[in-house]
């Protein structure tokens, strides 16, 4: 599986679309938000939710991250999903830990990630949340090259 900090820290730089599966348009919901702020700092973000035609005015095309915002007994269909189209990384969001989808998805050639938010993890290894004294266990004094601010 793919939770150590180098492993999190490449998916983020190598990864540049989300599909983010269970994407609200409420701007309060915690999908909203993380979705907002990966495309906010330069991720393409492809809505997948049936109630919506579009969302954030993003439309789909190639996947590189199906991030999934969903109850943890629905990840399997969609880590089939995920392997159907060739993605690169399944992420379960935060309380979300299916270990049989993360292992299938895994064999298939995918990294797999569970438990963790996108926004939190891209803004502890990027340099966003220690700005604001969070501690990230990240000792570095040096800002990344590819970060816009």
């Amino acid at each position: 599986m793919a939770d150590d900090i180098n492993s999190l820290r490449r998916i983020l730089r190598e990864s540049h679309t989300i599909a983010v599966v269970g994407l609200s348009a409420d701007w309060y919901r915690p999908s909203y938000f993380a979705a907002k702020y990966m495309q906010e700092h330069g991720y393409r973000i492809v809505p997948v939710n049936p109630k919506y035609r579009e969302i954030l005015g993003e439309v789909p095309e190639k996947i590189d991250i199906v991030d999934v915002f969903r109850k943890t007994a629905d990840v399997m269909p969609i880590a089939e999903d995920a392997i159907a189209i060739s993605a690169k990384v399944l992420w379960q969001q935060l309380g979300v830990k299916n270990e049989a989808a993360a292992a299938k998805a895994h064999a298939a050639g995918l990294d797999a990630v569970m438990d963790r938010c996108v926004k939190i993890e891209h803004g502890r290894l990027f340099g966003g949340l220690n700005w604001v004294g969070v501690n990230t266990h990240i000792i570095s004094a040096k800002r990344p090259r590819w970060l816009a601010y």
